[in-house]
């Protein structure tokens, strides 16, 4: 008897939901959060209500600037500014890399040379790359110029800053890759 009524209750909540249920509206859902999507602002501020029990988020935001004097993560600052007398400056700079690894870093420094220089300067150096041969580009010199009177350190300074219409690769190259290609730089001179 006990079993009957069991299976009687449910039979009637299945007709109960049958009956009630509209064929031209959706069903309710169930944790509707995870099928409408919550919408955030990129750089929308922490609600003062809710943190001002925490003093020390009190008025953060995302996206603030940095602190005064401080340096990122895994950035390492030149020292050098971007000027002419900078610039000359950094010919008198020397490679910080291990001369004992110096095969390492050639090699390395030809890897990145050919992922970010060579499309414009080309494999050799010798300013025909791709881009030149597609006339894109136009004026791209060849480390055999003799007026190319570049050292390790001012090429490490043209790839921090860029020169001409050729731009920073500081981004896209980190301090040590830095003077890995400079470095190459400086034996495709030799070899040209």
């Amino acid at each position: 008897m006990n079993n009957f009524i069991k299976v009687g209750i449910a039979f009637g909540l299945v007709l109960l939901m049958a009956s009630c249920s509209n064929k031209r509206r959706p069903n309710y859902q169930y944790m509707p959060n995870m099928y409408e999507p919550v919408g955030y602002e990129t750089y929308q501020g922490f609600n003062e209500d809710e943190v001002t029990r925490i003093a020390l988020f009190k008025g953060v935001s995302e996206a603030m600037l940095p602190p005064d004097n401080t340096i990122p993560r895994g950035w390492m600052p030149y020292g050098l500014e971007n000027t002419i007398e900078g610039k000359e400056l950094s010919r008198l700079k020397t490679s910080p890399l291990d001369s004992l690894k110096s095969e390492a870093n050639l090699a390395k420094g030809k890897e990145l040379f050919n992922i970010y220089c060579a499309i414009c300067h080309g494999p050799k150096g010798d300013g025909q790359g791709t881009l030149v041969k597609r006339e894109k580009i136009l004026g791209v010199p060849s480390y055999a110029d003799a007026a190319r009177d570049i050292t390790v350190g001012s090429t490490y300074h043209v790839i921090y800053y860029g020169l001409n219409s050729m731009g920073s690769y500081a981004v896209q190259l980190n301090h040590e890759e830095r003077w890995q290609v400079a470095e190459y730089v400086m034996k495709l001179k030799q070899d040209l």
